[in-house]
Parts: C-alpha cells; structure tokens; sequence
C-alpha cells in the first residue's frame, strides 16, 4: 500500500508525493504530465512498489496537492530544478519515469546538469524534443476550455474526457474522477492552477510554448549517457513516429516501446502493457528483482 510523503522543490515549494516499496530497495520518481496529477498512473506505483523498487508519484508544481507558485513560475526551468532538488535528496540516483510535460522537466535536469548524476535511468512517456503542434494545441484546446467555469457534475467530467479521448472506455465508477479535481462552491475543476496555462504574463499559451523548446531540449537530449527507454503511444497525435525516431538518433543507446492500442496518456490507456515495458526496464538496466 502507498503512503503519502512531500518533497520540496526549487523554491521550496510543497511537492505532495505517494510512496510504495521497501525503503531499502532503489528509488523511482514517477512525474505526470500537464493538467494531471499523482494518481495518473494506474497502478504503476503499487506494481513497482512490490517489484523491487521505492516508488514516488509526485504532483508536479501548481499540480494536485503541491503548492501552487506564488509567481506563476511553470517555466522548463522552474519544473526542471523541481526534479534536480526531488533527484538530489535520494542517497543514490532515482531512475525518472517521466510523461509528457515529466518527460521533458526530466531530460532538461539531466542534460543541463552533466557534472552531476541527477537519475539512473531515464523513461520517457509519450514525449520527446519534437512534438506535433496539432496534439499539443488539442492539449491545451482540452485544458483551457472548462479552465475558468468548471463542470456541474462529474458525469460532465466523464463526458469531457471521453470526448477528448474517444479510444478510452468510459469509466462506470465516476468516484475515481475525483482525485484529478476540486470542489468549490458546488462545481468541480481540474487540480492545478490556471496560471499553469495563463502565464505570469497572462497570456494563455505563454506557459505551454515556453516548455516546449526543441532546440534546447534536443541539447540535453544528445548528452545523455544513462540508460533511456521511450515509451510511445501508437496511436499518440503528440508524438509521431518521425519524432520518435529523430530521438532515437540522437540518443542512439535509447531504446523504444510501441505500446499497441495507446494514444498520449499511454499509462491510463493500457496499463497493464505500460507496466511490462517499463518493469522490464528498469529491473534489467539496474540489475534488479526478477
């Protein structure tokens, strides 16, 4: 079973955390993508917690329970020095499972810090230096559009997401919705601060253009030297398989899964083929738990 734990990241911000596994065994950060929270990984946190690992989900800056920056800060800096300050409070290096906007805050910490071992290993979900514009904007076209009036019933959350993702089943179980939101006044909205998207400046895709920067994170990417797995959707509209592949060559000791049936969520999609790749991984680069 999890517990519930906090880090502090750059600023000495709040990071609410959920942690399974031995304390003894090594550590593995999970850090989910924009507009999610801790809980977006099925049951990864519990699988890997009983397979040889310590696990921690963390909400990410102005995500979930983490505290919301004062300054409006989501900045590829602010997120990036958030996972270096959780890296460096581990006797060893974590390994860094990553998704989407995880992905990249991992992969500037470590390739803008090539004089420290900031992670073991490092997995990458759905995301690389070269994304597609037409995924991203459908993003942020999904995030801002109940951002500000929020929903009258979680039926209406349900019905949101399934429209944003057709493929995924719809769930019966509405309950589970909540730990993605919050309650205010009677209406529910997504867990994380609208500034994520606004900007300190207040323009709406000031946050979002900012983080993706392909030329810096093609830099970081070429200098990575620890075991790297990316993990893609096939049938992701994020990233592409020419992304995917340009990735590859700059990383040439990278390894990549296809997971069948998923689109950018690929660890709520199909779970249990996440899991495998992902396991299979970790416990070969590091020699772990058969």
């Amino acid at each position: 079973m999890s517990e519930p734990t906090e880090f502090r990241g750059r600023d000495g911000n709040r990071l609410a955390a959920d942690v399974a596994g031995d304390p003894s065994d090594p550590p593995v950060v999970l850090l989910h993508g924009g507009g999610q929270t801790r809980h977006s990984w099925g049951t990864t946190l519990e699988t890997l917690g009983t397979r040889g690992w310590r696990v921690y989900s963390v909400d990410l800056r102005g995500h979930g329970d983490s505290e919301w920056a004062s300054d409006g800060d989501y900045t590829l800096d602010a997120l990036s020095e958030d996972v270096l300050a959780i890296s460096r409070t581990f006797a060893t290096p974590p390994a860094l499972v990553g998704a989407s906007l995880g992905g990249i805050s991992s992969l500037a910490a470590i390739g803008e810090h090539p004089d420290e071992q900031v992670a073991r290993a490092l997995v990458l979900v759905d995301v690389a230096p070269r994304i597609e514009e037409a995924g991203r904007d459908r993003i942020g076209a999904f995030m801002m559009e109940r951002m500000e009036s929020g929903f009258g019933s979680l039926d209406e959350v349900a019905d949101a997401i399934q429209a944003y993702n057709p493929h995924r089943p719809r769930p019966t179980d509405l309950s589970g919705l909540q730990k993605n939101l919050r309650e205010r006044d009677g209406r529910w909205y997504w867990h994380w601060d609208p500034a994520f998207i606004s900007g300190r400046l207040g323009g709406r895709d000031e946050t979002r253009s900012s983080l993706v920067d392909p030329d810096r994170l093609q830099a970081a990417a070429r200098v990575l030297t620890i075991p790297t797995l990316l993990v893609r959707g096939r049938v992701s509209d994020l990233l592409s398989e020419e992304g995917a592949q340009e990735f590859l060559q700059l990383v040439p000791h990278a390894r990549m899964v296809d997971v069948s049936g998923a689109g950018h969520m690929v660890a709520g999609d199909r779970n249990d083929l996440f899991n495998d790749a992902v396991v299979g991984f970790l416990d070969e680069v590091v020699g772990r738990v058969s």
